[in-house]
């Protein structure tokens, strides 16, 4: 637990999410682009041959990997986020029921 307001540790960890979000985005969506972009390099040679050789590189492995552990990185800091709205909605149902029992 942080001595931070609630609202500054999720604003702290929102941004971070945004960043790896996009980051996660950013490598998915230029997939095929890298794809391509490796093929071409081989020169000419048929599709499917050049697909299974890019597909089979160590090259090829790493961006997916890359790509792979971004989302990653992204879904834990939204998990984060849900953690920190979770820990606001208890503390402030504790608080709500703390008052409750005040008027009795």
């Amino acid at each position: 637990m942080s001595n931070q307001p609630i609202s500054e540790e999720y604003r702290i960890v929102a941004k971070n999410w945004v960043d790896a979000e996009a980051a996660a985005s950013l490598l998915e969506d230029t997939k095929s682009a890298v794809l391509a972009q490796k093929m071409a390099a081989l020169g000419d040679m048929p599709v499917s041959k050049a697909e299974m050789q890019v597909k089979a590189s160590d090259d090829w492995t790493d961006f997916i990997e890359k790509m792979v552990e971004a989302r990653k990185r992204a879904n834990l800091l939204k998990v984060q986020l849900e953690y920190i709205r979770m820990r606001s909605s208890e503390w402030s149902s504790f608080e709500a029921s703390k008052r409750a029992e005040m008027r009795l």
